[in-house]
């Protein structure tokens, strides 16, 4: 599988992408520096963060990077006002809040500088800012080294981890309440970024990915952050990827979870797909359902319960914060869903409890609310081959290569009579190259 990204950023293997650096240095009531650094040659960043539109900002003293990629330019220069109340030497800490139940905040950028913190939107200080850190966030300390935004589903509330020195601080943005944790086997953050459900501590020229509710670090790590959230000469990891072709992309499940997670499978590797704005990349499907290897055949949801078909074996995992294995599982499929495996591609549409598994030319509509599961209908279907399927709110698609067709209900795909015309699967949601 290549790797990719939508927002012109580097090529990453297993990873994901950001950046590294140097001493922490906080310049006070200096001069702004004339001579630009330069993020490939050894550099800590101060704070990461993307914005409302996905654009990601590494800022090192009083500069920032737009994207992954180009050169740096003065923080003011688009945050006009943190010069206003702050001689800028250094921005300590930044995230990008997730409350979708607070409109007035959800998708505000937050910068900590010292104690005052600034919330930006569009670019626009917001009325009523700068103020003091414990006012907006009770029992956070200043001056702190790093922060990020965790939402609900990854931490078990919407959240922000705050980082100074080995303490974390997770802050609940509803009840403003704060949990206090020593993660002392993590190095300590400079600066931190979540990406597609990744969490990484950058520290010194490297970086390592964390859990954001345990801190555990899975893998080897640390790694070299220009190898992966830079286009620096000379570093790389991954031998000159190309983004996949849309005509090259070939399908073997595609799901949404309760909490509107969508992900697409392919080969080993999986993609979530309603993250566009943040980037798009391919990691293994064991990095996120850790006992699953290899290629699966179909995958749907119910309730808050993933299920992932391999073969003659379904497993079901709980779709809360990080997918759980549910105790005695995999089990087998007929003793599960009672049919045989293998399946070409199931699916559920939205609010009902009839999964729509497809073999060959034959779709068996199997009640989930029932006890045993079994089969209630098999109805024909008019493709002799299907590689994915998929139920939403518009209707059923079903994938064949790099092509899908669309039916308005599982009813008109087995009884229609005349094969709506095909689409291609395109950049915009499968972040391939045309």
């Amino acid at each position: 599988i290549s790797i990719f990204f939508l927002n012109s950023c580097c090529c990453l293997h297993n990873d994901i992408i950001i950046d590294a650096a140097e001493g922490h240095s906080h310049p006070n009531g200096e001069d702004h520096h004339d001579a630009k650094p330069d993020r490939c040659k050894d550099i800590e960043f101060d704070a990461i963060t993307p914005d409302e539109k996905g654009n990601t900002f590494f800022f090192k003293g009083d500069h920032l990077w737009k994207g992954f990629s180009g050169p740096a330019e003065l923080s003011n220069n688009i945050f006009k006002e943190l010069d206003d109340y702050h001689l800028l030497g250094h921005v300590d800490a930044a995230f990008r809040m997730h409350h979708q139940d607070d409109p007035s905040v959800h998708d505000h950028i937050y910068f900590f500088l010292d104690d005052k913190v600034f919330s930006y939107y569009n670019y626009t200080l917001e009325k009523g800012y700068p103020v003091e850190i414990q006012q907006e966030f009770p029992d956070v300390p200043s001056h702190l080294d790093a922060a990020v935004e965790c939402p609900k589903g990854e931490c078990i509330t919407d959240s922000v981890l705050f980082f100074k020195g080995n303490e974390i601080y997770s802050f609940d943005i509803k009840t403003k309440s704060v949990k206090k944790k020593v993660w002392a086997h993590l190095p300590n953050c400079t600066s931190a970024f979540r990406w597609l459900e990744h969490y990484y501590c950058f520290h010194g020229y490297n970086f390592t990915r964390f859990h954001p509710v345990s801190g555990d670090v899975t893998g080897a790590y640390p790694k070299a952050a220009r190898n992966y959230f830079m286009r620096c000469e000379g570093f790389g990891h991954g031998g000159g990827e190309k983004r996949q072709r849309c005509s090259e992309v070939k399908l073997n499940a595609i799901t949404t979870d309760d909490t509107g997670r969508s992900y697409a499978f392919q080969d080993e590797m999986y993609i979530r797909l309603d993250t566009h704005r943040d980037g798009s990349h391919h990691f293994p499907i064991s990095r996120l359902w850790r006992e699953i290897s290899g290629v699966v055949d179909a995958v749907f949801n119910y309730g808050d319960n993933m299920y992932i078909i391999q073969g003659d074996q379904v497993y079901i995992y709980k779709s809360a914060v990080h997918y759980t294995l549910i105790e005695g599982y995999p089990k087998p499929l007929k003793e599960e869903l009672g049919i045989d495996g293998p399946v070409d591609a199931a699916f559920l549409c939205p609010n009902q409890h009839i999964v729509n598994v497809i073999q060959g030319q034959k779709m068996y509509d199997i009640d989930l609310a029932a006890t045993p599961r079994a089969v209630n209908m098999t109805r024909p279907i008019p493709y002799s081959q299907i590689d994915a399927g998929f139920c939403d709110g518009d209707g059923v698609k079903v994938f064949i290569g790099p092509e899908y067709y669309s039916y308005q209900s599982p009813l008109i795909l087995a009884v229609g009579k005349i094969k709506p015309p095909p689409q291609k699967i395109s950049p915009k949601k499968f972040g391939c190259e045309e």
